[in-house]
């Protein structure tokens, strides 16, 4: 199959057992829409695999998302998410640009973080709720920002209490605003 294929409609699975094959991951997807093409990868840094999945349409990819992620999997909690969607650099940046990463007055404070949980891990888990423009782990507490109030507002009534997941650990969290050193109103003069 080929190779080439539109973003929005591929699918990443991260969280997979390390001897997973392409007959499971079918097995996991194929009731969503006609796939394409899947591609198994070998993790290098622990032992689990990931996976990209094309599908005909992005439609099927929605679905696959909404039903598949956070999915327990064997010993595993699934990560699914767009496969176009690029990381954030260290840092924990918005992942498309280059520079320093947006800023929001539209903060949540999340609590009960396992200790391997990453900013990464964090940010793939909040974005369920929204566009993450920035994401933050310290001391088992995390900071995520939201480019609007209504995301932010989800995200909290969404998110909190829910399971958040990573390859090691799972966790009951606590999502709460976050008001930080400025208000918002405080914020939206200076500019943004």
């Amino acid at each position: 199959m080929s190779r080439q294929h539109y973003s929005s409609e591929r699918l990443y699975v991260g969280n997979l057992p390390y001897d997973v094959t392409e007959r499971e991951v079918d097995d996991l997807f194929y009731k969503f829409g006609r796939i394409r093409d899947i591609e198994v990868k070998r993790s290098r840094k622990n032992d689990t695999s990931f996976a990209f999945v094309v599908f005909d349409d992005k439609y099927s990819v929605d679905d696959a998302i909404e039903r598949r992620d956070g999915m327990r999997y064997g010993d595993m909690c699934l990560r699914v998410e767009r496969g176009g969607e690029r990381r954030g650099g260290r840092g924990g940046g918005d992942g498309g640009s280059y520079g320093p990463p947006r800023r929001s007055a539209f903060r949540v404070r999340v609590h009960g973080l396992p200790p391997t949980a990453s900013w990464q891990d964090l940010k793939d888990h909040m974005r369920k709720a929204g566009d993450v423009g920035f994401a933050s782990v310290e001391n088992r507490v995390g900071i995520v920002e939201y480019p609007t109030r209504e995301e932010m507002e989800y995200a909290i009534k969404r998110l909190d209490r829910s399971e958040f997941c990573n390859i090691f650990h799972r966790a009951q969290i606590r999502v709460e605003r976050d008001y930080g050193s400025a208000g918002e109103e405080e914020y939206e003069r200076v500019g943004r």
